[in-house]
């Protein structure tokens, strides 16, 4: 059994601050908190000089990473190399997300995921599919000639991957009846996006076990007074909802309406990172398009936003300063609350006894200094 402490920073378990303990780790989950003073002597310990130590942060949909889009990459190695950019950052838990593309790319996509579960890569979890299964007109940077219908082939091999989780985007409005629930009873976890559907449509894809939403606010319809939209159904409803706090995909005002709707326990910061992420790349391309950084967006030539340039460090600290949120709820909403909406939350995204010792060590700026995956230092 290989046990070891960490000392010196404050620490964050569920709601509860707690000040002058330590977080005792063995064989890669957390064993207990304990006093300062109640730790045996001569227990191995690491000392953090001051900060707050938090669960490692969990995100649902990173596209790419350290030079890397996992479409062109759907290979352990693009993985490996884009599970690397993002752990600097403290995401210790990920999903490897492939946006719309054929269905032999989703397949190696698919099986890659696999591959690097089973290699062990740090903090690969599952793979989300985003698309090819939505609205060509809320397309975004995806391809639309890319875009299908869903249909039976296509529901075996989106609940194809052996190890891990699957998480679907599509756009409801579309899907045939039963194939949401289809996937569902496959253990494939459902959000809406890129999509024109309505508040009713939205209900019917609810009934058939649709539970989120990706990127609120973006590719879908708004709220309006008399049709609430995917954006109304969203706020009015048990639904998780991911967002996009990097200060350029949605207002600060709407971040924190969303926030006052939802709680942290409905909110989950998402960063849709692409290539750029612990890389020093300015641009590169989407399916043929060119995508140019610059201000800290991205956009294609015509000014299409083409995901982000946005770490989980960085969706953090922004979710404190512009849904003038406390760190707790902060926490909540990067970790704790992403993994439940996995079904990983008995495992992930907490700091309690039996849970994975997936830590983040941050500065009192809320900035990354130390980062553990399973109990190893990443």
């Amino acid at each position: 059994m290989t046990r070891m402490a960490l000392a010196g920073a404050r620490i964050l378990a569920g709601e509860i601050w707690y000040d002058d303990h330590v977080l005792v780790m063995s064989d890669g989950r957390i064993e207990t908190l304990l006093s300062e003073n109640a730790l045996p002597d001569n227990f191995p310990v690491q000392y953090l000089d001051g900060g707050m130590l938090l669960p490692g942060f969990f995100d649902t949909q990173v596209n790419g990473g350290g030079g890397v889009l996992f479409n062109d990459q759907p290979t352990l190695a693009g993985i490996a190399t884009i599970a690397a950019a993002h752990r600097q950052f403290g995401t210790t838990a990920m999903l490897p997300t492939l946006i719309s593309d054929d269905l032999a790319v989703i397949a190696m996509a698919i099986s890659a995921v696999d591959d690097a579960i089973r290699a062990g890569i740090p903090g690969v979890v599952g793979i989300h599919i985003e698309g090819p299964f939505l609205n060509v007109g809320k397309h975004g940077i995806h391809d639309a000639g890319k875009f299908r219908t869903l249909d039976a082939e296509a529901v075996a091999l989106l609940s194809s991957l052996k190890s891990g989780k699957t998480l679907v985007t599509l756009a409801p409005e579309l899907a045939p009846a039963g194939m949401i629930a289809a996937l569902v009873a496959n253990g494939v976890t459902v959000a809406a996006g890129h999509t024109l559907a309505s508040y009713d449509d939205m209900q019917r894809a609810m009934a058939e076990g649709l539970s989120g939403v990706t990127h609120l606010f973006n590719a879908m319809t708004q709220m309006e007074s008399r049709t609430p939209g995917v954006v109304g159904a969203s706020l009015d409803s048990e639904l998780f909802c991911g967002i996009i706090a990097d200060g350029h995909h949605v207002h600060p005002a709407s971040l924190r309406t969303a926030y006052r709707a939802k709680g942290s326990k409905g909110l989950m910061l998402v960063t849709d990172a692409m290539p750029t992420v612990g890389s020093d790349i300015t641009e590169f391309k989407v399916a043929g398009t060119e995508v140019f950084s610059s201000n800290g967006m991205l956009r294609s030539g015509n000014g299409t936003l083409a995901g982000s340039d946005l770490d989980m460090a960085g969706a953090f600290r922004n979710s404190v300063e512009l849904m003038q949120v406390d760190i707790a709820s902060a926490s909540r909403m990067a970790s704790t609350t992403p993994a439940d909406f996995m079904a990983l939350g008995h495992a992930y995204g907490r700091i309690s006894a039996g849970f994975r010792a997936d830590l983040v060590h941050l500065d009192e700026e809320l900035k990354i200094g130390r980062v553990w995956i399973a109990g190893q230092e990443a």
